[in-house]
C-alpha cells in the first residue's frame, strides 16, 4: 500500500498485542431498547463523544429525549442531536471525502458558523489547556489542503483494501489519530475523528460496528485518551507516530465495555 500519512510500522506489534478481534466483533448486537426510529447505541456514541468535548449531557436524559420524546431545554440536547444525525448519515453513506464534509455539516450545525461547516479552516489552530497553556499546534492553514488530500488519498486506498478484522481496527484508530492531529475544521474535529473511526470499521466489516461503545470507552478513560494523544508531540511538523501504539490499542478495549454492559 502506497500510504502517505497512515503508516504500517506499528502493525506487527499491534497484531501481537490485540490477538483475535474477529470473535469479539461477532458478539456485537443491537440493544433491545432500539426501535425503527431510535438507536440506543447511536445515542451512546453521540452522548459520550460530546461529553469528551465538555458537553453537559447525561445518557439517561438523552434516552428519555430521543427514545421517549421527553422535552428538555433545546440547548441541552441540540448539539447531541446534531451528532446523532451525523451518525445516521454515516450509517447510510459511503466513507469518502464528500460525505465526511457532509457529516461535518450535520455535527457542526450548532458548533461552527454555516460558512465553516464542512470547510477546511483558514486560520491557525492551537489546542490550549484550561489554564491557557498551548499543548498542541496543528498544521498551518497554508499546508492544510495538501495534507488533507494526502489523508483522503490514504483513506481511499484503505477503504478499498482487503483487510482482516484486526487490521481494520488498527487502521480505524490510525485514521482517528491522524485526522485529529491535522485538525482540519474550526471545531468538531474530535467528534468527526471518532465518527470516522467507527465509519471505517462499518465500511469494512458490517453494520454491527455501530454497536461498539468506542466513544464511551474513550470518555471513561479520557485522561488516558488525551495523554496518549500528547505522546506524539506538541507541533504537527514534529509529530512522532512511533509513539502512537498506546493510542491505537485503546480502541479494542471497547469490547470489554460492550461485554460488561
Amino acid at each position: 500500500m502506497n500510504l502517505q500519512l497512515i503508516k504500517t510500522d506499528l502493525l506487527p506489534q499491534y497484531l501481537a498485542e490485540v490477538g483475535n478481534l474477529n470473535d469479539k466483533f461477532n458478539t456485537l448486537k443491537d440493544a433491545e431498547i432500539s426501535t425503527d426510529t431510535f438507536s440506543f447505541y447511536t445515542s451512546v456514541a453521540s452522548v459520550f463523544s460530546s461529553k469528551i468535548e465538555g458537553e453537559d449531557i447525561e445518557l439517561d436524559s438523552y434516552i428519555k429525549h430521543k427514545g421517549m420524546g421527553m422535552a428538555f431545554q433545546p440547548d441541552y440536547t441540540r448539539k447531541i442531536d446534531d451528532l446523532y444525525n451525523a451518525y445516521l448519515f454515516a450509517q447510510n453513506n459511503t466513507l469518502n471525502k464528500k460525505n465526511i464534509a457532509q457529516a461535518h455539516t450535520f455535527l457542526g450545525k450548532n458548533i461552527v458558523a454555516t460558512n465553516h461547516q464542512g470547510k477546511l479552516r483558514t486560520n491557525n489552530m492551537y489546542v490550549a489547556t484550561d489554564d491557557g497553556r498551548i499543548e498542541y499546534v496543528a498544521i498551518s492553514p497554508f499546508e492544510l489542503k495538501t495534507e488533507m488530500e494526502k489523508f483522503y488519498a490514504d483513506l481511499d486506498i484503505l477503504v478499498k483494501q482487503k483487510l482482516t478484522t484486526e487490521e481494520v481496527f488498527y487502521f480505524a484508530a490510525y485514521i482517528h489519530l491522524v485526522f485529529v492531529k491535522i485538525h482540519p475544521w474550526n471545531d468538531g474535529n474530535g467528534r468527526t475523528a471518532r465518527l470516522l473511526e467507527k465509519w471505517f470499521i462499518a465500511q469494512h466489516l458490517r453494520a454491527n460496528a455501530w454497536f461498539l461503545q468506542s466513544e464511551k470507552n474513550y470518555y471513561l478513560h479520557h485522561q488516558l485518551y488525551y495523554t496518549n494523544l500528547r505522546k506524539l508531540g506538541i507541533e504537527y511538523d514534529q509529530l512522532d507516530y512511533n509513539q502512537a501504539l498506546p493510542f491505537l490499542l485503546m480502541l479494542p478495549n471497547a469490547f470489554k465495555l460492550t461485554v460488561e454492559n
